[in-house]
Order: structure tokens, then sequence, then C-alpha cells
């Protein structure tokens, strides 16, 4: 079974917005768990890495990934590591061919980036967190020190939580706030007292816009209303917890 991805057709370079699909993983992780943190079988989760790959004419090893931590650290990358030895940081940037920039995600916005002109890309992790406090400005930030122009950079926005399924509380919505109040217009009325529903991608892309990206495409899938295709963490919790999964995304220059 071949690794299944969405894409993103303004992106006119190698990459996939990978589902759980087409992996060798079971149980909770079934079957395309690229998570190499999550408690499945070190050995299914590199075969899934391996089909990955493949899927993008990429070798296995230049499959890269991070130690996500919901910051702001932007890791630019010249060379491939060992797999599991990804540096602490939320987002990576490239001007080499051949590397395959990973992020994992359940629920968080994955953001790749790409400059064909300058022949520059990047991927980045993005949860309220490290939304709020600036990650996706700082790898278009990075990217240009590579040599990108920010008005010739598309980012993609693939699968992440979608605002009827984030339910978020107070605290978070004056977290958010605080960095801009014009952003509540992303939050609506929850169906709980004292909760909110948050438009994690709309956010997202609204600050793209702002920091000067050159087009935006979202895909529109939620994350925690597809189980069928996708791993998530906040279905996860309200089913009880227990393991999970992870989906990857993955850019090639």
């Amino acid at each position: 079974m071949t690794a299944e991805a969405l894409t993103a057709d303004r992106l006119s370079v190698r990459h996939g917005f990978f589902t759980r699909r087409g992996g060798v993983s079971e149980g909770p992780y079934a079957s395309l768990n690229c998570s190499l943190s999550g408690g499945d079988q070190r050995e299914a989760v590199l075969q899934n890495r391996t089909r990955v790959a493949q899927a993008l004419d990429l070798a296995p090893d230049h499959l890269l990934g991070l130690t996500q931590v919901h910051g702001t650290e932007v890791w630019p990358v010249y060379a491939p590591w060992a797999v599991g030895d990804g540096p602490h940081a939320d987002a990576m940037v490239s001007d080499q061919p051949g590397l395959g920039l990973g992020i994992i995600t359940a629920d968080c916005a994955p953001v790749l980036f790409a400059d064909p002109v300058a022949g520059v890309i990047g991927a980045a992790h993005a949860g309220w967190r490290g939304a709020v406090a600036g990650i996706l400005e700082a790898t278009l930030v990075a990217m240009v020190g590579l040599g990108a122009r920010a008005q010739h950079v598309t980012a993609a926005i693939g699968p992440c939580i979608g605002q009827e399924s984030y339910e978020v509380s107070a605290d978070l919505r004056a977290a958010v706030l605080a960095h801009n109040e014009a952003d509540a217009h992303f939050f609506t009325t929850g169906q709980r007292e004292d909760r909110w529903q948050f438009d994690l991608c709309g956010y997202c892309a609204a600050r793209l816009q702002a920091a000067g990206v050159g087009q935006t495409q979202v895909l529109q899938a939620d994350t925690a209303a597809d189980a069928d295709r996708f791993f998530s963490h906040r279905r996860r919790t309200l089913a009880g917890g227990g393991p999970i999964g992870h989906q990857i995304s993955v850019i090639v220059l």
C-alpha cells in the first residue's frame, strides 16, 4: 500500500501532507504513524517513514524531523542527521536539494513554504502557542536569510484541527488577544459556558499574510473530525486518553 498524501496545487516543489493511511503500524497507531516518540514499535515507524520517503522519491535517510517543542526556533538544514536526532526546534529551512523537511502533527497546523525562484524551502509546526509566539514569521525570516524573497514565497497550511472541533478555554483566548486584540474574530462562542471555538487555520493564514508571504493556500481538512484519515490529540483526549499516532508533512527541494 502506498503512503497517502494530500498536496497543495500552488506549491511547485515536491511535498505531501500525509494522512494516517498506507503504513504498517497497528492498533491506535494504525497505520502510517511517523512519530518515534509516541510508543509505537520503532521498526514500524521506520518502515512508515521509508514509505513516505519513497512516495516523494527521497532517500529514506534524507527524511528529517525535529524534536518539536511548541517554540519559535528555526533550524537551517545543510546536511541530514540520524533519525531521531533532530534538534529542539519547530521549523526548518533549507536551500539544499534532496533533503526532506518533515513536520509531525496530530491537530496542530503543518505549514510548508517554498520560494522556487530562489530555491529555498521551509516547514513549520504551528500549534496555537507557536503561532502566537511567531514561529511562522520566524520561518519566513530564516528563508529570506537563505536568499528567498517573501513576495515569492508560497505557504500551504495542511490538515489541522478545525474551528468547530477546537473548543478552548478563556485563558487561551486571552493569550491570543494579549498579542493582538484585533484577533478576537478568530473566536466564536463555544458550546459550553466560558468556552470558545478557535480558528487555528485562519489565524495562521492571517499571520502569514501580515508577514508578507506572496500567497497562502489552505487545505480544508479537520483532523479531529476525520478519524479515518487523521490522528488527533483532541479526539484521543475526548475518548479518555491512551496512545496516539502522528501524521507527517514533508517538503523537498
